[in-house]
């Protein structure tokens, strides 16, 4: 039996990291259910836990890289998607051994600006 192939014409992909702002809200809703009240009690646990991870990798102690994996992942899980790539960028510059300068900075002012924004939400509630 003769199999044929269509071509399909090109179709743009969605942006992998949103451009609306430090927090994907969109996803957010859909890892908590909905539920407003877990929204706000996991954006204050994040900001919590990225200042301390951030204070944590300003040291660069032996387990840098795997506090940057872990500061990914948990960016990943809320929608802090500018938190999360500039994470993975250092952790991956972390484990080549190359400079951690311009990763470490994009850090620090990507979760400057998730908290900021974690903040003006939690201050309307």
């Amino acid at each position: 039996m003769p199999y044929f192939l269509e071509q399909v014409g090109w179709m743009p992909s969605p942006p992998l990291v949103p451009d609306d702002g430090p927090i994907d809200f969109d996803h957010l809703r859909r890892m908590t259910l909905g539920d407003s009240g877990l929204e706000r009690e996991v954006l204050a646990m994040f900001a919590g836990q990225a200042a301390s991870l951030a204070a944590a990798l300003a040291q660069t102690p032996a387990d840098a890289a795997a506090l940057a994996h872990k500061l990914k992942g948990s960016a990943r899980a809320i929608g802090a998607v500018h938190v999360a790539a500039a994470a993975a960028d250092l952790e991956t510059a972390l484990r080549n051994g190359a400079d951690t300068q311009e990763p470490r900075a994009a850090l620090d002012h990507a979760i400057s600006r998730a908290r900021e924004a974690i903040d003006t939400i939690l201050r309307r509630s």
